[in-house]
Formats: C-alpha cells, structure tokens, sequence
C-alpha cells in the first residue's frame, strides 16, 4: 500500500500541525520517489519523514545564509578531517521543536516515530573522540546562534563496519551512502579545482605558479545542521571530489583500455572513498595527504570566494580585513596545509607579498592541538610532500628559514632549540620531514589545548620552548558535549526527571542549572524516581545487547562499561585482565562466598584500526574470555563480559543512558581530554578512572568521594617508565595470576603471548610494559572493590549518581564554544530576527 492511500499528499513545508505533516511526508513519497510507487514500508518511511523535516531545516538554512549575507559578520570555520554525526532526524525534531507533532503524524501511517528513527544510518564520516567533539561542536555553534560554518570530507566508505568473527574483529565497508542520505544537498554551483603534482613556474618578474600535474574537482553538500530552539541553522560542507567527462578519454576506451581511460576518475573517487586509509605504504601516505589537502584547498577557495562575495569591493587591495572578517580553526593537525595553501592563494593568485600574506594567514589561523602521542604528532616526508605539492614545500621551507632567522635575531639564548623547533626535521638526512604540529604552532595566532593537565602539558613540556617567546599564544579550551544529544534526546526519561525538579527545561541550553539537582540529593522521591529511570535505560541497553551479540544479561547487575577506541594506551587490555581476575576469584569461592559478590556486566566496545595488531589482539581477548566466563554456569551469575560490535554514535545513545560505572583508565598523561567521560557523567554513571585528561576536572565538579580514583599521576610516569629500564618494577602477584590464567589456554587456544610480551622485560620495542598497566593493576583492583562495596548501598550510589548528573554544568560544548568565540576567533552571535 502506498503512503497516498494512507494520507492525501500535500506539500506544506515548514508546518507544525501534525495533520499537515502527514501530508508533507506523503507528498514525499509521491513527488520526491527514491521507491516503487506501492512501497512505504519503514525504510521508504523514514525517507520520506527526514525529507519533509529537511523542509523545516531548509527554509531555516536559507534564512540565516540570507542573515549573514547582509549582516557581513565576522565568520568562523571550523576545518576537521572527521565529523561523527550520529542520527539525524531524532536530533532534528527535537532541536525544533516538532517532536510530538510528527510523532503523531507518523501514527497515521500506522508508524512509531522511534522506530523510523531507528531506519537511519549513521553517517560513517568519523572514527573517535574528534569527529564527536567536531559535532558536537557545531550544535553548539548553531545554538548559540555563532556564525560558523563546518567543512570535511563525504566519506563513502567510512572507517570500517565492525563485525566480530571467530578470528577476531573483522572489517567491512560502511554502506551509510549505499542508498543514499536524505540530509545532504548537492551544490552543483560549488565547484573548486584541486590540483596534485605538477610543478612551479617562475615568470620573468620572479612570481611564482603552480602548474602542470593532475586536476580534478571539489563538488560541496551541504548538510544542515539545526541550532535548538533557535531560528538560525548553520552547515556542514563536506567536499566530494569528482573528475569531469573531458577527463575520460574516449579513444582509449574504444581501444579496449578501459581502466587507462577513466584514469583521474578512478583516483578522484579514491580520495573520498575511505576515513584513514592505511598508510604502511607510500601509496597509502600519499593517498592521505592528498585527502588533507582536498580538505583545506577547498574550503580556502571557498572561504576568499565567500569573502569576496558579500563585498565585492574588497577584491582589491583589502586583504587586511580578511582577518577580521575569517577565523580559521585547524582541528587538529590534518587540516595543517590550510597555512602554506592560504599563503598560495594569497601570494600567487591574489598578488600579494610574502609580509602582507604572512600577515592575513598568522592573524586567520588557530590550532587546537588534541593529543601528546608522538605517533600522532603528525611528520610528512619531505619528499613525499615535494613530489605532490611542489609550491607548498617551498612556501613550508620559506616559513622554516624565516622562523630561524626570528629566533637567531631576537633570541640569542635559544639558538641550541632551534632544531628541534624547526619546521622542518633533517635530523635524518635519509628520511627528512615536516612537523605539522611545529608548522601549526609557529603560523598560528592561538594554540590551545582541551583540558587543563592537557594544556599544562603542551605549556610546560611539548612546547615548552615556543611558550617562552610567545607566552600569550597558548590557551585552554576545555572540552564539551551538547545536553541535547547526550541527556535531553538519548535519556528521555533522566531528562524528564530532571526538569521536573529543577522546574524548568532551560538546563538543556544552560547546563549550570543541573547544580540545583544537589539540593535533592538526599530526597527519597527523586530516589525512587533516578532509580526507575535507570533500570528502563538498563531494560533497553540489555536488549541492544542481546540482539546484536545473543548474549543476556541481568539489568539488576552492575553495569560496566568502557567504550572507546581501541589503543593501548586507553588500556581495555588493563581493564579485561581485572576481568580475568574477577573470575579466577569467583572460580577459587565457594557458594556462600559468592553469595556476597556484587554481580557485575562488563562491556567493552570501540573499533581497533585495522593495522594496529596489538589492538586487534585486545578485541580478540575480550570476546575470547567472555564466550568461556557468559558460559560457565558456575560463575555467570555473578559476571559477564560482552564485547558490543561495531560502536557508534547510536550504539552509545542506548549504551551511555545504561551505564553504572564507567572505566576511563587511560595511563595518566597520555589522553588530552576524553569527552565519553563527560557523556556518562551527565547521565548519573559513576566513572572509575585516572587522574587523566578531563577526568581531574570532572572529580572537581562532582566531588571527589563520587569518583573512583586509582592508579599513577601523569607528573609519575616519566620515573617510573625509567625505573622499569633499570629492573626495578616488582609485580604484584594478582597481576601473575590473571596473565598466567590468559596463557594457560583457560580462554581458548589463540596465541596471547605477543600481546601479553608487551607487558613484559623492562625494555625494547613493544615490550617494558610501556602504559603501566603492571604498575596500575593493584591500584585498579582495589578501586573495583571500593565500587563493589559502594554499590550494596543502593541509597549511596543513587546519591553518588545523582552528584555526578548535579556536577556535569560546566561539560556544555555551549560553554566550550562560548569561549572560543570569544577568546580565539572573535565572534559574537548573530541571530536571524
């Protein structure tokens, strides 16, 4: 049956009368088909629901690009390699307001709206904590009515699909854009060439020009991104890369060389096909810078075109008001070419001199630095860099030179750190590269990190050295997450709760107001009330849990979960043995002694990246040792370890609302911020961890008896990792144990010892147990007791709980954003009238 045989269509866009709506989204189904005229099952459903919101976001989108056309405010763009949207079309009608009305439509279709909601996919363009705040950043921007706008890339692949396998973790395409995405609109008009190679002309009067090698296209979509309760909505503009049909070359095809004929095709489609491709190969790295600088080129040219556009005046000789009309935010260091290719546009296309371009691009650029692993501190091999963008190796060496010759001329004392501030790296005459994180810092006019250890870190030690001739360059911003998503949309029954005793729904747009929960801890009424809310949040995670995985679990135990990506140094290696060793303790009591165990689910979640072998190994270990502990009658009363497949934004919107305990156990030091962490706060989940990242804030906000703190300080580390190298680490004897049970085949006959080798001998490459988790497991099983014990007092822990949702205020990505707008970019609100 049709949707017309359901309900009359009508195009009425931009209504909020449920009737109306109905005929919207029938109207859809009819005159905007992706399906067979009598198909309108729940997927043709969904589709045609998200298009008839996407009237509503439509109408909004225009009217503040209009808004801002004519206000010519001071802009912000925001440049990320990954954005981890999650659903759309909850988030949607919530931010307008129109939950029930099409709530209610949908019913005439005979529909549940959480059940069409339930149709989409996740928009597979992000991996990890970056793409996240890259989000939810944008929400914020949007509802804080900032001129902004967000640019990255239209993955069609994504990262991978995750599905568990008898060898492990395996990985498969992402199909988000099989079908294709109701949200995105294709600007056809917005169209910028990309070049790769080639090489640099020198005219007679000494300009520069790029020339020669391969072009191709940066076709823009646009996706909508609503502010809440709020009439302005900001986009996201992700680049596609296409070539054109003068680039198939028909003689060749005729000839039967099929593939040599639709050549740049096949590479333009490669760009975009895959978030991080693998780069153990030159191909590979190759592949991933070509996709960086996809990223800034487009979105510069599409900057100074925007610039150009609301003043056409300014195209001569008013660069110098580029900056206060641009900001510029590199999140992170791929976006770092947006410097040398803001330098080429200005210089070689603009005219200008190399002080003037200098200028503009010092004063337009911030960088926002998100992580202290040197693996992550992004080098560029030289050659690699001259061999696909010619002009920006000499721009980048230009940058280089004139930084020493600063540092010679007016910081005599600093002459011996220049080469380990340098731009360039040619320590290896063999291997020479450019430090992006060094490019960042020395062209930027703002560097910050995103919590305070964090920022700490980057001043007293990563880098150290610039702080002290340029003191005022290095700030703090520390992380957030949006209420909208994590509390108000994805805990429905939470947030009812909290707005009926704080008697106001303004806490989801000023998330200080949660402070007033604190009052109340102690109140049996909201007791009963917090406690209810959980165990329906419970109810639905254990039945996520068993349709993706076949394993039940008991909402009446402890749940306990640690999801995030998979890396070492996030340690759900330390967080499986303390699981291991649970369950050797279970094993060796006897029936009276169990009686007295608080039963525990443990899950883990989290992608591990398909090279990382170690990684990989950790994924394996986890479902091994659930498959033996879910199935062994004597123990699965009181534990169960589940590993939940293929983590994402939706997979977290069931997990996070469930949770009880949280791990964020990384080693002390190692994790800039963690934003997870304030996710699970937010819903009342007690969180065990290190003094690490934005953890050491979220203990001060939610008082320190309401946290499980254990295990080494970051200002320890440097020593003890030394007094590992020289024998002195003694084990304790727990530890043994739980290593020596993973060995003895107790959890199948998969090989650990590569990975358990790491936790061994006191140094060498991948081994010397370089994350402490030897040092940290005592430390760490005694914190698990502490939250054994606290959770047989069920008054204590709803109070605990309550604390952590009453100390969550000052995690708003609203308040993150306000400060940048203020302190970085220079941007104030412009609300569409």
């Amino acid at each position: 049956m049709s949707a017309a045989d359901k309900v009359k269509p009508a195009a009425t866009p931009g209504s909020a009368d449920p009737a109306a709506i109905a005929g919207n989204i029938s109207y859809h189904a009819q005159y905007s088909p992706h399906f067979s005229p009598f198909a309108f099952g729940p997927e043709q459903a969904f589709f045609s629901t998200a298009e008839s919101v996407r009237d509503h976001l439509l109408q909004r989108w225009n009217d503040t690009y209009v808004h801002f056309h004519k206000t010519d405010p001071k802009q912000t763009y925001y440049l990320s390699m990954e954005y981890l949207q999650g659903r759309a079309l909850s988030n949607a009608v919530g931010s307008l307001g129109i939950t029930g009305a099409y709530a209610e439509a949908l019913k005439k279709f005979g529909y549940e709206l959480e059940a069409i909601a339930g149709q989409e996919r996740d928009a597979a363009l992000g991996n990890g904590g970056l793409g996240r705040l890259a989000s939810c950043f944008l929400d914020s921007m949007a509802t804080l009515n900032l001129p902004a706008w967000g640019y990255g890339l239209r993955y069609r692949y994504g990262l991978f699909k995750q599905i568990i396998a008898k060898e492990g973790q395996e990985e498969f395409a992402e199909d988000w854009l099989d079908k294709f995405s109701p949200w995105e609109i294709v600007r056809h008009d917005v169209v910028y060439p990309i070049r790769f190679f080639g090489h640099v002309e020198i005219s007679p009067d000494g300009t520069r020009k790029w020339a020669g090698g391969e072009v191709m296209s940066a076709l823009a979509y646009d996706v909508p991104i609503p502010g809440y309760k709020t009439k302005n909505a900001i986009s996201l503009r992700l680049w596609d890369a296409k070539a054109t049909a003068q680039d198939f070359n028909l003689f060749q095809f005729n000839d039967g060389q099929y593939e040599s004929a639709a050549q740049l095709h096949s590479r333009a489609q490669q760009i975009c096909a895959v978030l991080y491709p693998g780069d153990a190969t030159e191909e590979g790295k190759l592949l991933r810078l070509k996709q960086q600088y996809f990223l800034c080129s487009a979105s510069l040219q599409d900057i100074i075109f925007r610039f150009k556009e609301r003043k056409p005046d300014r195209v001569s000789g008013k660069w110098s008001e580029f900056p206060s009309k641009v900001a510029v935010q590199m999140n992170d260091t791929h976006p770092t070419l947006a410097i040398p290719e803001l330098m080429r546009l200005l210089m070689d296309e603009e005219g200008l001199g190399w002080d003037e371009a200098w200028d503009v691009t010092n004063k337009t650029v911030a960088y926002t630095n998100h992580t202290v692993l040197p693996e992550a501190l992004e080098k560029w091999s030289q050659t690699v860099m001259r061999k696909l963008l010619p002009r920006h190796m000499e721009i980048i060496e230009e940058i280089d030179k004139r930084f020493r010759e600063m540092v010679i001329s007016t910081r005599k004392d600093m002459e011996g750190k220049i080469e380990s501030m340098r731009v360039l790296d040619n320590s290896n005459p063999e291997k020479p590269v450019v430090r992006m994180a060094n490019l960042c810092v020395v062209s930027s006019h703002t560097v910050n990190g995103v919590a305070e250890l964090h920022s700490n870190i980057l001043k007293e030690e990563l880098f150290a050295d610039y702080v002290s001739i340029w003191p005022k360059k290095f700030q703090n911003k520390t992380n957030g997450i949006t209420p909208r998503r994590w509390l108000r949309f994805c805990n429905p029954e939470l947030s009812e709760i909290v707005t009926k005793w704080l008697k106001t729904d303004q806490w989801t747009s000023n998330l200080d107001l949660l402070i007033g929960l604190r009052k109340f801890a102690d109140d049996e009424k909201l007791h009963a009330e917090w406690a209810a809310a959980k165990l329906a949040s419970k109810k639905r995670l254990a039945k996520h849990v068993l349709d993706v995985t076949g394993v039940t679990i008991d909402p009446n135990s402890l749940f306990d979960i640690q999801i995030k990506r998979i890396h070492e140094y996030k340690r759900q290696l330390l967080n499986i043995l303390g699981a291991v060793y649970r369950y050797k303790k279970l094993k060796e009591m006897s029936a009276e002694e169990k009686q007295k165990v608080t039963p525990r689910t443990v899950m883990v979640g989290g992608k591990a990246f398909a090279t990382y072998t170690n990684a990989k190994r950790i994924v394996k270990l986890v479902n091994d040792v659930g498959a033996v502990v879910n199935n062994d009658p004597d123990v699965n009363k009181y534990l169960k370890v589940v590993f939940i497949p293929n983590y994402n934004v939706s997979v977290a919107e069931v997990l996070i609302p469930g949770s009880e305990l949280s791990q964020h156990i990384s080693t002390a030091g190692m994790e800039a911020s963690g934003t997870s962490n304030m996710k699970f706060s937010l819903n009342g989940c007690l969180i065990i961890g290190t003094l690490d990242g934005a953890n050491v804030e979220i203990r001060e906000e939610v008082g320190q008896d309401n946290f499980f703190l254990f295990g080494a300080k970051a200002d320890q580390i440097a020593g003890l990792r030394k007094d590992r190298e020289n024998g002195l680490f003694k084990p304790d004897p727990r530890f043994e144990e739980a290593k020596q049970l993973v060995r003895s085949g107790a959890f199948g006959s998969y090989d650990y010892t590569p990975l358990l080798d790491s936790l061994e001998g006191n140094s060498g490459f991948g081994r010397g147990d370089y994350f402490l988790v030897g040092y940290d497991f005592p430390s760490y099983i005694e914190a698990q007791a502490r939250v054994d014990e606290a959770y047989k007092d069920k008054k204590r822990w709803i109070k605990m709980s309550i604390l952590n949702t009453a100390g969550s205020g000052k995690f708003s990505s609203d308040r993150t954003i306000d400060q940048y707008a203020k302190e970085i970019w220079g941007i104030t609100a412009s609300p569409v009238p």
